[in-house]
């Protein structure tokens, strides 16, 4: 019988495919409109080339700000819409005023329109197709989990919600002690013997591993493993595809095994990378203090009339190497808030008032926090950091929690920008799993791919 192949793209694939054709269409496009009709704005020669690349890089930036390559924002109708129309305005008004990189504004406004109308209709029309065609089940990737009957469920989920296009479509029982059947969302159990029967019979590109008790791959299953990778299958242990597929790192699954984690990212030693880092920090720093006394009097007058206690809260915070050190914040909520003892924030928490909602999720609140990280206490980007109550409680519970404060805490982080309020413990671990993966992938990349997600959060209100 014939495998049956099947096309698909991996996350990071969809991704650079949609930044690519983004500027390719935009510019062929232009190129088109202008050949055709008399549009002058815009042209191309070997003498003005930075144009072309001056508005590749705005397509990019401010798609990355507005979400375009968000892959669940773009399967969407209504978001890619959305996306689209924030993109493509703000990338032309930014582009009409840059100066000498940029074609110099034309006599005729109504070339401006054009331009606008042409960047709109490449973009949407780039990204219909993508809906259409990419995002359908034509590229769905199926896949066959070896794992213990029980952890289907939390290993379907754990993976699918990341990608849609990532189907799971049947699995072997590999706990030889519990031999029940198991059914989830339809996922067939396949016995031993007929592996390489289904996976050929399904198109199945990739098998993963993620059982934690072998006994039930048998020399049997082992030998049809290895003939289905000589094939050209992708074989892979559960853990490396979670944190490729979620970017968190799955530290539920791989118990006290510390030195998985190793090596982490060389940036965390990198004194180049780091002096950089700082410079960079402290310059930013004193930008967003000289903007926070703008908007102190303001802030004075809120407080006074909604949150009636004094403007500065400060409380303990656990730092870089365990140091407990005083964050600094305008006070969001009401006096006393903690008058019962110390407990976890939550999402629309009775103890912040309208005006601290307010400057929660504009992350005004957090601009006095500037002060902590001029005194080196805190950083830009980094994990947030917890009380010391909260840390001592989780790290009982969680042997690498502490293994954030190998690093300074910072004013946003990975886990701030994917995931919502830590309400409970079980948040706790998640965020964890963040801040994990931040501090084994820390580099240029990721910090800007955090600074550009936290300008997202503010600019679409999702302040914490």
């Amino acid at each position: 019988m014939k495998n049956k192949k099947k096309i698909h793209f991996e996350i990071s694939e969809r991704k650079i495919l949609l930044r690519f054709f983004d500027v390719v269409f935009v510019l062929a496009a232009l190129y088109i409109i202008g050949q055709i009709f008399n549009f002058k704005y815009f042209s191309f020669s070997s003498t003005n080339y930075y144009w072309l690349i001056v508005l590749a890089i705005y397509i990019n930036v401010f798609g990355a700000i507005f979400e375009m390559y968000n892959l669940q924002v773009a399967s969407n109708h209504f978001q890619v819409l959305r996306s689209t129309i924030l993109t493509t305005s703000t990338t032309v008004v930014f582009y009409l005023l840059t100066p000498i990189f940029s074609p110099q504004l034309p006599k005729n406004r109504l070339q401006l329109l054009v331009f606008y109308c042409i960047v709109f209709i490449a973009l949407y029309s780039w990204r219909m197709i993508y809906v259409q065609f990419l995002a359908s089940n034509r590229f769905i990737q199926k896949v066959v989990l070896v794992c213990g009957g029980e952890q289907i469920e939390e290993l379907i989920e754990g993976l699918e919600n990341v990608d849609p296009h990532y189907k799971i479509v049947g699995y072997i029982n590999s706990d030889l002690s519990n031999t029940n059947d198991f059914e989830y969302h339809f996922v067939q159990q396949i016995k031993n013997e007929n592996l390489s029967l289904f996976v050929i019979e399904n198109g199945v590109s990739e098998i993963v591993v993620a059982s934690q008790k072998t006994d039930g791959i048998t020399p049997e299953l082992y030998h049809q493993l290895i003939q289905l990778l000589e094939s050209g299958k992708s074989i892979r242990e559960y853990t490396q595809v979670y944190e490729s597929k979620t970017q968190r790192i799955p530290v539920q699954y791989i118990a006290r095994d510390f030195y998985r984690f190793f090596p982490f990212s060389r940036s965390n030693q990198n004194k180049l990378y780091l002096s950089f880092i700082r410079i960079f920090e402290i310059v930013f720093s004193l930008i967003g203090l000289s903007v926070g006394v703008v908007f102190i009097p303001f802030i004075l007058i809120g407080n006074l009339f909604w949150n009636q206690g004094k403007l500065f809260y400060t409380q303990k915070r656990v730092g870089k190497d365990g140091v407990v050190f005083k964050i600094i914040k305008f006070r969001t909520m009401v006096k006393n808030a903690e008058s019962q003892g110390a407990v976890f924030a939550k999402a629309n928490d009775s103890r912040v008032t309208k005006f601290g909602k307010f400057l929660r999720k504009t992350r005004i609140d957090e601009i006095p926090q500037f002060l902590n990280i001029i005194k080196g206490e805190m950083g830009i980007i980094g994990p947030r950091p917890e009380r010391p109550v909260f840390v001592r409680e989780i790290a009982q519970i969680m042997p690498f929690y502490e293994t954030r404060h190998i690093i300074k805490p910072g004013l946003t982080g990975w886990a701030q920008v994917n995931y919502s309020y830590g309400e409970k413990l079980e948040d706790s671990l998640v965020k964890l799993q963040y801040d994990l993966y931040y501090i084994k992938h820390r580099s240029i990349y990721l910090d800007l791919s955090i600074a550009f997600k936290t300008i997202s959060t503010v600019l679409f209100y999702r302040g914490q």
